[in-house]
């Protein structure tokens, strides 16, 4: 994907990571110490207790002397960093900076990997090449068995702004965006179901693949969709966009799988209609000029949660002179200043989210069956 088509979107708000805790009662806890050794770590992990495979996050990277090092480290005695780790709502543990520290660890004492040093210089071979974990003396195995971890847990009672925001400073990793940290926080069956639905050919084709995949840009709409379809548009009360997507994802880690069956229907009926009716300019203000050879704009997020939630509610059965009446309504609006205004500027505010909606079902009222 080229950086013009990752970049191919607007009337989106990124949230921005506090710079200070002012917002946060300073005696709030979000964060606690604990120390536990390797083996109770390695074993709540091989029990699945603690979560090191969140798809956003890289894979394994570590060549074989860094994972020599770690180890070599623990035989050593010498302190490892410490572990930033999330608790979620299920009471899952969820690694926030440590993940190829940890696996190495799991992966060591699970003789899937032999120490390799390579050249040691002028000392010669170094006495642990070619040791598997099991293959190291009883002491040696229960030194690394042995060594201490700190810890430090993020809450699941934090609120969601200051989550994220802890999660954004800890993490030493590869920065993250603001959906691939919900992607971990939240990962269960709403983020396997915006994994399907970002994979789906219908969504593909309503947005022409221009949104950016590794940083979750398509997940990210796609969990717009959800909030306000599941949740409603009327509890966006507090102009908290973090807030909003992770309640969503919540109530979807806890729906049936009926539920989600029902939502994915929902949600590929609107792409099939939104392109049938707009073609490649689906979700995008260029639609506004019913031109086929018009210069596409970028995906407008704002637009996108008015038409993929609305349409979601029209008949498929529409057929082409309804169609082509829901067509002018949208093009009409866009043209509104009203409207356009409300899918420009500062578009997670309370007061831009309800008038685009509201502005939207009114016009739409007619042709909405539900």
């Amino acid at each position: 994907m080229s950086n013009q088509e990752s970049q191919d979107i607007e009337g989106i708000e990124t949230e921005i990571p506090s710079t200070s805790w002012g917002e946060y009662p300073l005696d709030s806890v979000f964060v606690r110490r604990e120390e536990r050794t390797v083996n109770e770590v390695v074993q709540r992990i091989n029990k699945g207790r603690y979560q090191l495979d969140p798809d956003f996050q890289r894979t394994f990277v570590w060549d074989p002397l860094k994972q020599s090092k770690l180890i070599e480290s623990c035989l050593m005695r010498i302190p490892l960093p410490v572990f930033y780790v999330a608790e979620a709502k299920d009471g899952r543990i969820i690694v926030v900076d440590g993940l190829q520290r940890l696996t190495t660890l799991q992966r060591y004492l699970g003789d899937k990997f032999v120490l390799d040093f390579g050249s040691a210089g002028d000392n010669g071979a170094h006495p642990l090449n070619g040791k598997r974990f099991t293959k190291l003396p009883v002491t040696l195995q229960e030194r690394i068995q042995d060594t201490s971890l700190i810890f430090y847990i993020l809450d699941s009672k934090a609120p969601e702004r200051a989550r994220l925001d802890i999660f954004d400073r800890v993490n030493s990793g590869v920065p993250l965006s603001r959906q691939q940290m919900r992607n971990s926080l939240y990962n269960g069956k709403a983020t396997q179901w915006l994994r399907e639905a970002s994979e789906s050919a219908e969504f593909a084709r309503a947005t022409g693949l221009s949104l950016d995949r590794k940083t979750m840009r398509d997940r990210e709409i796609i969990n717009r969709f959800c909030a306000f379809r599941i949740l409603g548009y009327e509890q966006y009360t507090r102009a908290d966009m973090d807030g909003f997507l992770g309640q969503c994802l919540e109530n979807m880690n806890n729906s049936s799988d009926q539920e989600l069956a029902s939502l994915m229907s929902d949600f590929k009926k609107s792409m099939n209609l939104n392109y049938s009716i707009f073609g490649d300019h689906a979700f995008r203000k260029s639609l506004a000029e019913n031109d086929v050879n018009q210069r596409r704009s970028p995906i407008n997020v704002s637009l996108f949660d008015v038409c993929s939630v609305f349409f979601a509610d029209i008949s498929v059965k529409a057929d082409g002179r309804a169609r082509k009446k829901i067509g002018n309504i949208i093009r009409t609006l866009i043209h509104e200043d009203e409207f356009n205004f409300s899918i420009t500027y500062s578009t997670n505010s309370t007061k831009q989210v309800a008038d685009r909606f509201e502005l939207a079902l009114e016009a739409l009222k007619e042709e909405i069956y539900v």
